[in-house]
């Protein structure tokens, strides 16, 4: 009797994923639709928390306080995408501590990304350019996710995340335009940045575990290999108008189909950095580490007051 009652409210689940109603978190899910939740949006907030790192590495830095004061401002903004994402695992059940900590120790994952080094001024452009716009390729369609909290949440994020794309590709097209010290500066960046954006989307279709139960729930709206090569199409002509050559020799136009073609990604070095043996990825977990553990005075401070203040109601 109770499978068939599971098998009933699966048909169910699935029939209002098929139907595009959302799922919110009294509705009852699969236990595994849950836990790939947890595991995906967790790790979103990781990535927007670490993420955080290497620019807030050039805020004292910056050339100038415009770019001060901007930069200042993008990086508050990724602080508070990462609280939202924390707050939509808790409505999953999840323990937000528990998701900081399994970060801290390397059970869970974020972007690949962040564990590559800012070396100039115009890196800042090419995360802005080049990452944020993988990330806006990549969240604009969990706007439509099929759970209604991350999807909710995943709108203002998207928002923000469109003016960090303009500030980054603002920054490039100055540099490009500038000096030739400063468009040489521009196309190292680009050099550097550009094969590990295209990593951002995680591994190719054939490799994912997850990518393919992902988009039947709709969690997912299409396949990594689908995203990576919008990416393409949009990024490699901004490339050319501002005067910059995307790092790949294979790159190439396809009249035929319309799309660009471009080279092998290094998939070594991709599964190098996720195990947690790129250039920065020790740095980053240190940083979260100390950082939790320099402000642990003022969460227990903090709860301490909302104990006494709640006994004192009570009294």
């Amino acid at each position: 009797m109770r499978d068939i009652n599971i098998s009933e409210l699966e048909r169910k689940f699935q029939e209002k994923i098929d139907n595009d109603v959302k799922i919110e978190p009294n509705d009852w899910m699969p236990e595994e639709y849950r836990q790939t939740l947890i595991r995906q949006i967790s790790q979103h907030a990781h990535s927007e928390i670490v993420g955080m790192l290497p620019e807030g590495n050039w805020i004292t830095r910056a050339p100038n306080l415009r770019r001060k004061a901007v930069l200042l401002a993008k990086v508050q903004d990724e602080a508070g995408h990462g609280l939202y994402l924390y707050s939509a695992t808790e409505t999953l059940g999840a323990d937000r501590e528990e998701t900081i900590d399994d970060l801290h120790s390397g059970k869970a994952k974020y972007s690949s990304i962040f564990n590559y080094p800012t070396l100039t001024w115009a890196d800042m452009g090419a995360i802005g350019w080049l990452v944020d716009g993988a990330a806006i390729m990549n969240q604009v369609p969990l706007c439509r996710c099929s759970y209604g909290p991350y999807a909710r949440a995943m709108v203002r994020v998207c928002k923000e995340e469109s003016f960090h794309q303009r500030q980054g590709f603002e920054i490039m097209t100055q540099l490009a335009q500038g000096t030739p010290e400063q468009k040489a500066m521009a196309q190292d960046a680009l050099n550097r940045f550009w094969w590990p954006a295209l990593m951002m989307f995680g591994p190719s279709d054939a490799d994912s575990k997850h990518t393919a139960q992902s988009v039947q729930w709709k969690i997912k709206r299409h396949t990594n290999d689908e995203l990576r090569q919008q990416f393409v199409e949009v990024t490699v002509p901004q490339a050319e108008l501002i005067g910059l050559t995307v790092p790949d020799k294979d790159l190439k136009f396809n009249e035929a189909n319309g799309h660009y073609e471009f080279g092998e990604i290094d998939w070594t070095e991709f599964w190098e950095v996720v195990k947690g043996n790129g250039p920065c990825n020790k740095d980053r977990l240190d940083a979260r580490r100390k950082a939790k553990e320099n402000g642990m005075w003022v969460r227990e401070a903090a709860n301490a007051f909302a104990a006494k203040r709640a006994a004192r109601k009570s009294a």
